[in-house]
């Protein structure tokens, strides 16, 4: 399955509202798992980003489905990414060495 990584930020909204910040996260959690996914980790994080959430997802589509529900509550704005793992890394790798490409 996908593994994705998103970076979040409080907005005002979700800072003022901060004490149901851990009900959030539980119905994040529900969320995805309703969605075929899991988070695999969560973390507050001190910086540019509030959290970081580890995610394995069946898909994009679904990804973009659960970022785009969880925004719409106003309480934090999203960046996220594809991660691939090193086994996946090295398979794109010794796949890509196979490929003949022009002027190499």
């Amino acid at each position: 399955m996908p593994t994705y990584v998103t970076l979040a930020r409080y907005t005002d909204q979700g800072i003022k509202r901060i004490r149901d910040a851990p009900a959030r996260v539980d119905a994040i959690k529900k969320l995805v798992a309703d969605h075929g996914g899991e988070i695999k980790a969560f973390y507050l994080t001190l910086g540019e980003y509030d959290m970081v959430a580890v995610i394995d997802a069946p898909n994009d589509t679904v990804v973009a489905t659960l970022l785009l529900t969880i925004g719409a509550d106003g309480n934090t704005r999203t960046t996220s990414f594809r991660a691939y793992s090193e086994d996946e890394f090295r398979r794109i790798v010794e796949s890509r060495m196979a490929v003949t490409w022009g002027g190499e």
